[in-house]
This record gives C-alpha cells, structure tokens and sequence, in this order.
C-alpha cells in the first residue's frame, strides 16, 4: 500500500482579496452615487413635517380662542385641556421643547400667540426655519 501525498492546496473555495476589495469599491461607488439624493429627501420630509406641525398648532390654537375667548396661557394648556395628545416635535430641532412662542398683541388674553421654529438655519429655498 502506497501513501500518496497531500495536496499543497485545499479543495476548498473563497474569494481572494482582490475581489473582495473591488466588490467593496463597486459598493463605496454605489453609496456615494445615493448619498445625496437620500439626504436631500430627508431634508424635504423634515421641512414638509415642520410645516405640517406649525400648521396644525396654529389651528388648534385658534379653535382654543374660539371656545374659550382667550389665547392659551402655555402649549402645555393646549395638551391638558386636551387640545392635543401631545406636543408635536420641531422636526429639525428633533425636541418639543425649543419652539418659540410668539406673545398676543396688547389688549388680548393668554401668551400663546403663535409659534415659530426654533432651529437655526435656513430651509432649501434659503429663508430661516425661525420665520415659519
């Protein structure tokens, strides 16, 4: 009986460096190609949301002036006299808590206004997020 002997190399397949290196250079191209266009949408979509958010607020505080004949005296009147579920988020500040409150005008009860963004910045078109 003879031993043959072992081979120098196994029968078992994978993927060299080099391809794997240019597979990870196909995707790194792909990514940077979607890149920008992903993130313009997310813009779009958190300014769509802010002014969805402002729009909303504002008439809700308006329908409180309505039944009650006052502005509300916080936001957070609007949300225990059930106005609101909630407090919506200022999508771009990502908080609750930083928008601006805007005074009624001399001779009006309350201190809720209206309300702007509170985030710094400009929108797409170039006019600020503290001017919605």
């Amino acid at each position: 009986m003879t031993l043959l002997p072992a081979p120098m190399y196994s029968s078992a397949r994978g993927f060299t460096l080099i391809e794997l290196l240019v597979v990870l250079a196909i995707v790194a191209t792909l990514s940077m190609m979607v890149y920008p266009r992903y993130s313009q949408r997310i813009d779009m979509a958190k300014e769509t949301t802010l002014q969805e958010n402002l729009r909303s607020v504002r008439a809700v505080i308006d329908d409180f002036r309505g039944d009650k004949g006052r502005y509300p005296e916080s936001l957070e009147e609007l949300v225990e006299q059930r106005y609101l579920k909630a407090l919506p988020l200022d999508p771009i500040t990502e908080s609750s808590s930083t928008w601006r409150i805007i005074a009624p005008p001399d001779g009006l009860e309350g201190a809720v206004y209206d309300l702007h963004s509170g985030a710094a910045g400009v929108t797409r078109n170039g006019r600020a997020y503290a001017d919605w």
